[in-house]
């Protein structure tokens, strides 16, 4: 891979190299991907809904002469994207109806998501916020830091807030460090989290320094972004190592995705990988109702049946939370196998992961 960019491995450590080489044009990925056509006119007809972006780290993974590859359907456009059904929403998970002040949701009580940037390393095919990422869409990603810190000192019901955007971890370390500081100066916001993808995209990012600036604001969450275990690379895993080694308690969260990770056994394979990267399988997400993604999303019974597979067949540590983050604006809803066969007031009758009856019986 080295050889293909023409880099020294010095240079391919640099998360700054990796940023200014990424592939984001027809031009820069001919003759490292044999296209299919309806990536070829993806590539060309959807430049105006989404950029697309790859750094050299993730398209080292691709194999390039796979259409199927589960990384390349991941990052690279389809013709499938222009097409949108009845169903879907530029704004799937109501987030714009929901902002007391730019860039700042406020949908469940006690916790708020904080959007601090509109650029990620790579761009996934399916993001939920492709209305005002990546700088090309018609939306544009208002973000009023000051005035989002002036909401959450005078809102105290506030006392958990989620870093995300984009991707708050392209932010300087500086930055960073500016941003957690503030929100630490306010009293009743107890700990801090930030959704990322740069572990997965950019592993060089999270250098030692990253690490000693972020473990000076604990409590801190990052819930990390893996859809298939070909994604965790021995430079991931030294990566996530490192914000574990700091302190930060990691998850991950996890999409569910047509032909990239619909079964028990890949899905039972991510989870026991990124146990072993020392995170804890968080959630898997039914895939959002987000323009031009149905050739992407599984139906619900399929993350269920995933689920099913893997309860019992496993340890409990390996199995995340199905939810479906309900369309408009309704949250988090968790999805589950149907364990409970009958419930009265005398008993509960519950099915086990091997299809058993048992009776547990309600106090008296």
């Amino acid at each position: 891979m080295l050889k293909t960019f023409n880099v020294t491995s010095e240079k391919w450590a640099d998360y700054k190299w990796q940023l200014r080489n990424r592939l984001t044009s027809l031009e820069t990925m001919e003759g490292k991907i044999n296209f299919s056509e309806s990536e070829l006119a993806g590539i060309r007809e959807t430049s105006g809904k989404l950029a697309t972006a790859i750094t050299p780290h993730y398209y080292s993974l691709i194999d390039p002469d796979d259409e199927n590859c589960p990384i390349r359907k991941q990052v690279v456009p389809r013709i499938e994207e222009s097409l949108v059904s009845p169903a879907e929403m530029a704004d799937p998970c109501g987030e714009d109806s929901h902002m007391p002040v730019p860039g700042l949701v406020h949908r469940y009580p006690d916790r708020v998501l904080f959007l601090v940037t509109d650029r990620c390393a790579s761009y996934c095919r399916y993001c939920t916020r492709s209305r005002v990422v990546s700088g090309v869409g018609d939306q544009r990603l208002e973000m009023q830091w000051e005035m989002a810190f002036k909401y959450l000192e005078k809102t105290p019901q506030v006392r958990d807030v989620l870093l995300s955007g984009g991707d708050a971890l392209l932010l300087s370390d500086k930055q960073l460090d500016k941003l957690l500081t503030r929100l630490r100066s306010i009293p009743h916001i107890e700990f801090v989290r930030i959704g990322s993808r740069i572990p997965i995209f950019l592993p060089q990012r999270i250098t030692p320094d990253l690490c000693e600036m972020l473990s000076k604001h604990h409590p801190l969450f990052i819930s990390i972004h893996t859809n298939h275990a070909k994604e965790l690379t021995e430079e991931v895993k030294e990566g996530l190592e490192r914000l574990a080694n700091a302190g930060i308690q990691l998850g991950n969260q996890s999409v569910l995705l047509k032909g990239i990770n619909d079964s028990v056994e890949i899905q039972k394979e991510l989870c026991h990988r990124l146990l072993m990267c020392r995170v804890k399988p968080y959630y898997l997400y039914q895939c959002d109702l987000i323009h031009g993604s149905e050739h992407l999303r599984t139906s619900v019974k399929k993350g269920i049946e995933i689920i099913e597979g893997l309860r019992g067949h496993t340890t409990g540590y390996a199995i995340p939370q199905y939810v479906v983050d309900a369309p408009g604006g309704g949250g988090k809803i968790p999805v589950n196998p149907d364990y409970i066969v009958s419930h009265d007031k005398e008993k509960v009758v519950l099915r086990n992961y091997e299809g058993k009856l048992f009776t547990y019986p309600e106090p008296q």
